[in-house]
C-alpha cells in the first residue's frame, strides 16, 4: 500500500470560557495525536481581547501539522476536537470553550459548502497572524502573498504573549 504524501497545515487554536488556557494546551495535544499526522510546530500562547464580540480575554495559539489528512478529513477531526470540548455555536462569535479553525492546507485554495481555505480572515486578526508568524516567519498565503505584508493592518489589535 502507497502511504500518502504529508501535507503541512496551520490550526488556529482559542478559547476564552472555562480554563482556556488549560483547554488550548489539551487541544494542541489533541492536534498531536490525529492519526497520520504530526504535530510539527506550536507557536507560544497569547491573551487577546475577543474581536466583535463580549466576554473573557481569549487564549491562542497556532500549530504547524504533518498530515495524511485530506482538507476535509481534518476539518472533521477539527471538529471532533471541539465537541469534546463542549463547543456551542448560539450565534456568530459566540464565547467559546474551544475554537479550532484549519488556516492553510498545503497550498490549497478551497472554497465550497464547508470549508474555505486559505481561512478568510486570517491575515484580519492578530490572533492568528503574530502566532502563525512566529513558527514559521517566512511564510506565504496561497493567493495572497508574504504574511508579514498584513502586520500593519493588525497593529491596533492588542496582544500579549502569556
Amino acid at each position: 500500500m502507497v502511504e500518502a504524501p504529508s501535507v503541512t497545515a496551520y490550526i488556529g487554536i482559542g478559547a476564552n470560557l472555562g480554563d482556556a488556557q488549560g483547554q488550548v494546551i489539551s487541544a494542541i495535544v489533541q492536534l498531536g495525536a490525529l492519526p497520520q499526522t504530526t504535530l510539527s510546530a506550536q507557536s507560544s500562547l497569547f491573551r487577546t481581547a475577543p474581536i466583535a464580540s463580549s466576554g473573557d480575554d481569549y487564549v491562542n495559539a497556532v500549530v504547524r501539522l504533518d498530515t495524511q489528512l485530506g482538507p476535509h478529513a481534518l476539518l472533521q477531526a477539527l471538529q471532533d476536537i471541539e465537541q469534546r470540548f463542549g463547543r456551542e455555536r448560539p450565534y456568530p462569535n459566540a464565547p467559546r470553550t474551544l475554537d479550532l479553525d484549519l488556516l492553510l492546507y498545503g497550498t490549497m485554495t478551497i472554497d465550497d459548502a464547508t470549508l474555505t481555505v486559505p481561512h478568510p480572515r486570517m491575515m484580519l486578526r492578530a490572533f492568528v497572524l503574530i502566532p502563525l508568524l512566529q513558527i514559521d516567519p517566512f511564510i506565504t498565503v496561497p493567493g495572497q502573498g508574504d504574511a508579514h505584508q498584513f502586520v500593519p493592518q493588525i497593529d491596533d489589535q492588542a496582544i500579549a504573549k502569556i
